[in-house]
């Protein structure tokens, strides 16, 4: 086998064909990199105006969703869409259900503003028109009719009174009197008393029919009292009207295109002609109630609160980065004055689906998840097409609290949703609604294709990351070095990482390092001196476990031959580093039924793909070895130095080549590590992280010094996975190290012990002088004398009547002796022969 070359360890960008000289003469993109499927699909979902075509965007975080969403949202977002103001004013017929004032986009705000400049004008033009002599003429005309008509009434009863001998008198403001006179005197208790029967029934009599007059007059009084009260509304409600109605109607006619704020307005100026005595009396509550809720000292039952104001007439694009339920659907405040708890309208909050309402809004679907009835609350929402401000508070008390019931509001939004695949099989394992309400789900990928094409749409990528984070511009090498960082991130010569945070990051710490040098741009040399402060501030851990191989506290050759040893690789992560390190693999053979025994998973420290690796090898070798006969061998292996959990099935080829090993008693060469999975027929599988493995146990050479023979074995179809870094290939290039791709555990076998594993011919023989012989012989060997034995026992047990009867035994001393079990003999012989 010949060891692989430098091109297949890692695939160069070639900058000479990436046909520009730097980022600054490429065009940013505008369009998400890579993403044909989420682009279609979100394409679709923005198409289909009917409801539930709503967006869950999955994929792993980093790949720059929310970025890509709102690059190609602010691109392809509708300028014909029809976008409105939406405000809340007062309801003057039911004060605890506001109403809502629906108005084209930007309107809101200039007629919130033009309303305040007119309830200011009226503030203080209807106290002016109270406040002249025309009115105090009109109305003092009006006083005086009726005093005049209410005297002359009263007169002509006290008149008549007089001619029957009674005084009628007015005791207090509203009550009178009728008493008997004495000539020009109202009679005394003891004059009245002096006089005849006949004379004080004369008087009561009369006094009877006075009263019954009296009353009569009374309500006629009552009457033009009323009367009086109405011609005075009339008159106040007419010199109001003549104070506000022009300037009521120039507003009109401002918005007379506009029927919702024309019919607002009548209503309006009804209600001021029927409270009057709002804008006449000086109210300290209500000038108190205002500055206690940061507001203007105006009429508060006249203003406008503005919910939502479009600037412009684009669909409306929300990010809501907290989606509590009062984020979400808006809330009512409350202000305290002298202790007690007030509220209106003008204390209503807006939500994130009333920014939205028209247009999009973005969430992230965990954070949704994690509040509580947010997620109810969004359904419902969504479903009634509608957004409806309820009190949390009330929901979650039995409180009696009065508070407002404003009048929903129709929603029109697309809602999109990010999140991981694992939330949303959950949501569609766990909750019916889901499918209906989200029935697009953009599926963004990982990676892309590397080809010459999208190599240069990736640097229109990095172009438009640069101009996006305001850094220093990228030369033509250094584009190459971030393209080929993207395929390390990608484990794939052929494909390109879409995760755009990682290159994110790694430009603004080369954009950091250019700074400091004092370049202009972003050269390959800042690039590799990112990468390599990167490694150097999360090594520690890397640096600690490589340094117990260098003082010999971990176990390790890379150097000579050992029987039933091998070194296996495996990926350690430390807070999201990723590195590589070699492990000392053992087994040992002995006497038994043919089972395999993991050590790892007898202790639970193994996983359960680590237990079906080792299960799968050990079917290999049970259909290998024992087709036609037991195999009276057993096996343990395990991960030596090994006290934290294993799981994984890379190592199993090794720790298979670990069992052939110390069945064969034949040793391993201990200068190659190797990776890879086995099925039951001995082929090699692809395995992850063969990059950070290969160069784990190439540092591991290093600390031990290079012979020229040492190397990897791994699966021949994790070829396109390399890319390694360039210590690695310049090793391989000199010939120090050695990397070796197989396809069969054969190969591996002829690598690792020198000797060809051997093809079975028709009986299921193997070649004497190949490994896979010297176990088939030896395993005939213990069937040889397994059988024998049997044999032997049982001639012993059935011996023939005519045979020659056997010696009496000799009399054994009296005394203990140890007597060892035929079982146990048997076993102690075919150890001594095994050893």
């Amino acid at each position: 086998m010949k060891p692989l070359t430098t091109s297949q360890l890692y695939r160069a960008c070639k900058a000479r064909d990436l046909n520009f000289k730097s980022t600054k003469s490429l065009q940013p993109l505008d369009e998400i990199v890579g993403q044909e499927r989420a682009q279609e699909a979100i394409r679709f979902a923005m198409a289909m105006k009917d409801s539930g075509y709503n967006i869950y965007a999955v994929g792993r975080n980093g790949l720059g969703k929310r970025t890509m969403m709102l690059r190609y949202l602010n691109r392809h977002a509708s300028e014909e869409a029809q976008t409105w103001d939406w405000c809340y004013v007062a309801n003057f017929d039911e004060p605890r259900s506001p109403t809502i004032l629906k108005l084209p986009a930007g309107v809101g705000m200039p007629f919130k503003k033009e309303l305040e400049k007119l309830m200011l004008r009226v503030v203080k033009a209807i106290p002016q028109a109270f406040d002249n002599d025309s009115y105090y003429e009109r109305s003092e005309k009006l006083k005086t009719e009726i005093s005049d008509k209410q005297e002359e009434a009263l007169e002509r009863l006290a008149k008549h009174a007089r001619s029957k001998k009674v005084s009628l008198t007015i005791s207090t403001p509203g009550g009178y009197r009728l008493v008997a006179l004495n000539g020009k005197e109202p009679h005394t208790a003891e004059s009245f008393a002096a006089l005849s029967e006949e004379q004080q029934a004369y008087f009561e009599e009369t006094i009877n029919k006075l009263e019954k007059k009296l009353r009569a007059v009374i309500r006629k009084l009552a009457a033009w009292e009323q009367e009086h009260s109405d011609r005075l509304q009339q008159l106040n409600e007419e010199v109001a009207l003549g104070a506000c109605s022009h300037l009521i109607e120039a507003v009109q006619e401002k918005y007379q295109g506009n029927e919702n704020i024309v019919g607002y307005l009548v209503r309006l100026q009804k209600d001021i002609l029927n409270n009057l005595d709002i804008f006449l009396e000086d109210s300290e509550e209500q000038a108190a109630f205002a500055y206690a809720s940061l507001d203007k000292k105006m009429p508060r039952r006249y203003q406008v609160n503005v919910l939502v104001h479009q600037a412009g007439s684009n669909s409306p694009i929300v990010v809501e980065e907290n989606p509590t339920y009062h984020n979400l659907f808006g809330y009512v405040e409350n202000v305290t004055y002298k202790g007690t708890v007030f509220t209106d309208y003008t204390l209503i909050r807006p939500g994130a689906l009333h920014r939205a309402n028209g247009g999009y809004l973005l969430m992230d679907a965990i954070k949704v998840l994690e509040q509580p009835f947010v997620w109810d609350g969004l359904k419902r929402a969504l479903r009634s097409r509608t957004i409806s401000i309820n009190s949390l508070e009330r929901e979650l008390t039995l409180s009696g609290t009065i508070s407002l019931e404003p009048e929903a509001i129709p929603l029109s939004v697309k809602i999109i949703l990010f999140g991981d695949r694992d939330t949303l099989l959950l949501l569609q394992h766990y909750d019916p609604e889901f499918k209906e309400l989200f029935k697009v789900t953009a599926d963004f990928e990982s990676e892309m294709p590397r080809t010459f094409t999208t190599e240069q749409h990736y640097a229109k990528f990095i172009s438009s990351l640069v101009a996006d984070k305001g850094l220093l511009h990228c030369e033509q090498k250094a584009v190459a070095r971030v393209i080929e960082y993207s395929s390390r991130q990608a484990e794939d010569q052929n494909k390109l990482s879409l995760h755009a945070a990682d290159i994110a990051n790694l430009l603004r710490e080369s954009n950091y390092w250019a700074k400091q040098s004092n370049s202009t741009m972003i050269r390959q040399a800042h690039i590799e001196k990112a990468l390599e402060s990167e490694r150097h501030r999360n090594s520690r851990i890397r640096d600690q476990l490589f340094e117990t191989i260098s003082n010999g506290t971990t176990l390790l050759d890379t150097r000579g031959e050992v029987i039933g040893q091998i070194n296996a690789l495996s990926v350690l992560s430390s807070g999201g580093f990723e590195f590589g390190m070699p492990n000392r693999v053992t087994a040992n053979c002995f006497y038994g039924d043919g089972a395999v025994i993991d050590i790892e998973r007898d202790v639970k420290l193994g996983g359960t793909i680590h237990s079906k690796g080792v299960m799968i090898l050990s079917s290999y070798l049970a259909a290998t070895f024992s087709a036609k006969a037991p195999l009276h061998l057993s096996a343990s292996i395990t991960f030596e130095q090994n006290y934290g959990e294993v799981d994984g099935d890379s190592a199993s080829m090794a720790e298979l080549c670990a069992l052939l090993s110390t069945m064969a008693k034949v040793p391993i060469r201990q200068d190659f590590a190797m990776t890879g999975s086995v099925n039951q027929f001995g082929e090699s599988q692809p395995v992850g992280g063969v990059n950070e493995k290969i160069e784990g146990f190439f540092e591991t050479c290093k600390i031990h010094g290079f012979t020229g023979t040492q190397g990897i074995i791994l699966p021949h179809t994790n070829i396109h996975n390399l890319m390694l870094n360039a210590e690695v290939l310049e090793a391989v290039e000199k010939g120090t190290f050695h990397i070796y791709a197989i396809r069969h555990v054969s190969e591996a076998i002829e690598l690792l012990m020198g000797l060809p594993a051997g093809v079975a011919d028709e009986e299921g023989n193997f070649p004497e002088d190949s490994l896979y012989g010297k176990i088939q012989g030896l395993l005939e060997e213990l069937r040889a004398e397994e059988e024998g034995e049997e044999e032997e026992a049982t001639s012993e047990t059935h011996a023939s009547p005519d045979d020659t009867p056997a010696a009496p035994a000799p009399k054994l001393p009296e005394g203990p002796r140890e007597v060892m079990p035929p079982i146990e003999q048997r076993f102690r012989k075919q150890l001594k022969r095994l050893r």
